[in-house]
């Protein structure tokens, strides 16, 4: 027997998305919309001296697997480098094109597990690890432009 798609694990993290509100100066922001379902991340970054995320900001318009992953995202990001953040988005694509057997190194990925093979929900399970790796990326961009 399959697990559950949608199972309390994943609405509970769904209902508790940290830093769920955009940043007032951000350094840099991205979007990302899921052309299948419509679901949109927006998020907002800044960065410290070292370029890793200091302040993060969401705003999550998603299915409850959109969500849940923007919260698993959301709730480890503060502190990681753009090398952390896009091998993260990297390995979560991988895995849930089945190119690799075991989840991301990113904490309670697994949760997703039950939606490998259903291919039209994992646009909308990638999108804040997206977002939030083009966000840092534009940072830092921005950053060495005004250098």
């Amino acid at each position: 027997m399959t697990a559950p798609l949608y199972n309390t694990r994943i609405l509970r993290l769904a209902a508790t998305i940290p830093h769920h509100e955009r940043l007032p100066d951000p350094m840099a922001s991205a979007e990302k919309r899921s052309p299948v379902c419509g679901s949109r991340v927006t998020v907002d970054v800044a960065l410290d001296q070292a370029g890793r995320v200091s302040a993060l900001g969401m705003q999550v318009r998603a299915c409850a697997l959109g969500q849940a992953s923007a919260s698993l995202m959301g709730a480890h990001a503060v502190g990681r480098s753009l090398a952390e953040l896009a091998a993260a988005r990297d390995a979560l694509a991988a895995w849930l094109a089945g190119e690799r057997d075991a989840p991301p190194d990113w904490p309670e990925l697994d949760i997703f597990a039950p939606a490998l093979p259903h291919s039209a929900r994992h646009p909308s399970i990638r999108l804040a690890f997206e977002a939030v790796a083009e966000a840092v990326a534009q940072a830092l961009a921005r950053h060495e432009d005004a250098a």
